[in-house]
């Protein structure tokens, strides 16, 4: 079994590295404090770019919730002297696309262009106006709030979304990161044109920025484009670092709802994205909850009880610590039959820790799945922007397969018991049994 085991890493490995070779990342900072990561790659005749900043909704003040989401929003949607329209324009007439990611840490927009010249140079202009000149125009900013206010009273009524938001009230309190990223009615209500310009010139700093770039050009060229993104960025960010997070005091809540299953999460602050204990953690989750059908909560819930047709757990990991969370749905009538293996299951994995052989396969399947992660340059571009924002090493990527591998059972039931108690975990039922 060793034997076969050594064998498989090791293939893996040999594949995985020569999926590697080709990632050298370079770093450098711009003349306005940037930080760049750049691989350069010329399979394609394409470049992707991303600028992210720390602008996520933990950046947002309670009476300004959504602030953060409004302001990443309007960027594209009139800036440098261009329309919307014109942005869109310009965009499709070159054949590149722009797209915008969001969360409680980060903010920012990503373009993918054709590396031809003509092409490339008109799509760089237009993201350079998007990312250093927005506008937030009166009047598509009161057409977004109005489309934001009502997707969120759509939203409001739908059992996920109410034990999502009910789930990140408790687990957090008054933490930013208990704040709802889209915002709240009444407070995206009252968000105005200068509290966007605000925002944004506290927060979308160059000091403050992230660029990634993957593609067909040089170093020389990318070095010319990160310039031409952030040499007239707002000079320094001024906002607060996001506080640590404090554990909750266990509790369960139960809301009605006219749907026909119960909506059951669970949650505990989890860990970071540069946390020491990452690896056990990923692996044991894996083992847990995170590998589907080979999870042992599937098992126990699904296959030995029938008790619901999915459930998983995973971690989101953040600055501080962002949520692990268990989930699944069920019959109102099994729902608390349910919730209770739940808790059953969870509280024997921390105390007993996973088996030798559910750790092999773990790793088979992190370490085998791993190359598909990298079979794109945008999922590259990913990881390169969250190295570079999470201050991970430049070799991250290499490291990740050795430290999956040296993860021990040991290790994993270490993790879980000092880091997850069950105890205080925090649980939303919605439609729950009248």
């Amino acid at each position: 079994m060793h034997m076969k085991k050594y064998i498989f890493v090791l293939l893996i490995s040999i594949y995985s590295q020569s999926v590697l070779a080709s990632l050298a990342i370079q770093f450098w900072q711009t003349s306005t404090g940037a930080r760049v990561y750049f691989v350069e790659n010329n399979a394609l005749p394409i470049v992707d770019i991303s600028v992210e900043f720390a602008a996520g909704s933990s950046k947002d003040a309670p009476e300004k919730s959504g602030l953060a989401n409004l302001t990443r929003r309007m960027l594209k949607l009139g800036a440098g002297g261009m329309s919307e329209d014109e942005i869109a324009n310009a965009l499709a007439d070159v054949g590149a696309q722009m797209s915008a990611n969001f969360d409680a840490d980060r903010a920012g927009m990503s373009l993918r262009t054709l590396s031809h010249a003509r092409e490339r140079k008109q799509a760089l202009d237009i993201f350079s106006r998007v990312i250093q000149y927005p506008e937030f125009p009166q009047d598509v900013l009161r057409r977004e709030k109005t489309r934001i206010i009502a997707s969120i009273k759509e939203s409001s009524t739908k059992p996920d979304y109410m034990a999502g938001r009910t789930l990140m009230e408790m687990l957090y309190g008054e933490h930013p990161y208990g704040l709802n990223g889209a915002g709240e009615v009444e407070t995206v209500a009252t968000l105005q044109q200068e509290d966007l310009s605000r925002f944004y010139q506290s927060n979308y700093a160059a000091s403050n920025a992230v660029i990634a770039i993957i593609g067909d050009i040089s170093k020389q060229e990318a070095t010319r484009i990160a310039e031409s993104l952030t040499a007239h960025l707002p000079d320094k960010a001024v906002s607060k670092p996001v506080p640590p997070v404090k554990d909750p005091n266990g509790q369960i809540r139960r809301i009605a709802h006219p749907a026909s299953q119960s909506h059951i999460q669970i949650a505990y602050p989890g860990m970071r994205r540069s946390d020491p204990d990452y690896f056990p953690l990923l692996v044991g989750n894996y083992i847990l909850g995170g590998g589907g059908f080979v999870s042992r909560l599937m098992e126990e819930i699904r296959q030995q009880r029938g008790l619901a047709y999915s459930v998983y757990s995973f971690f989101s990991p953040l600055r501080e610590k962002g949520p692990f969370q268990i989930g699944l749905q069920t019959k109102k009538e099994q729902s608390e039959d349910a919730l209770a293996l739940t808790q059953s299951v969870l509280k024997n994995f921390i105390s007993e820790g996973p088996n030798e052989q559910e750790l092999i396969a773990a790793k088979q399947n992190l370490i085998g799945g791993f190359p598909l992660r990298l079979d794109s340059n945008s999922k590259i571009l990913g990881y390169l922007a969250m190295i570079g924002f999470y201050n991970l090493p430049l070799t991250y990527l290499d490291d990740y397969l050795i430290a999956v591998e040296a993860v021990t059972t040991d290790q994993i039931k270490d993790a879980f018991s000092r880091r997850i108690h069950p105890e205080n975990m925090v649980t939303v039922i919605v439609g729950a049994i009248d």
